[in-house]
């Protein structure tokens, strides 16, 4: 299931820093809140991340943005996080209405933590190994 050239159906496949301990964290935070199943998972260090970054032309080794593959469309940073957000249980759906400020004020508050998560949040050494009753959710 790992090939991008395998179709994901109805499935969004949520593309994070792996070794980042806020991407990490916020993972840990969409699972939590993704009761239907609705996300896959796979760091931009992987060897599906990497695919996905070639195909649609992006740089292969910069790691800065959450990114999401949704129906053949990738949604990045800011973006990225309020699509995220519309399929989250609870209130987190309505944070979406974010998403009537322009991007570049969106972005620009995005960029600033993404710029500082290490020195913030720290970096782990290598990338987060799923618990086996998540390993299939992982690409």
């Amino acid at each position: 299931m790992g090939n991008i050239h395998t179709p994901l159906v109805g499935q969004q496949v949520i593309l994070f820093d792996g070794v980042c301990n806020f991407c990490n964290a916020s993972i840990n935070f969409v699972i939590d809140h993704d009761p239907q199943k609705y996300f896959k998972f796979a760091s931009l260090q992987s060897d599906f991340g990497y695919e996905v970054l070639k195909k649609y032309d992006r740089n292969t080794s910069d790691f800065d943005s959450v990114i999401l593959l949704k129906n053949n469309r990738l949604y990045i940073k800011s973006e990225a996080a309020l699509e995220i957000a519309k399929d989250l249980s609870g209130f987190l759906k309505y944070l979406s209405v974010f998403s009537i400020l322009p991007t570049f004020i969106l972005d620009f508050f995005y960029d600033l933590i993404a710029k500082n998560r290490y020195e913030l949040f720290g970096k782990s050494e290598v990338c987060r190994m799923p618990s086996p009753d998540l390993k299939e959710r992982f690409l």
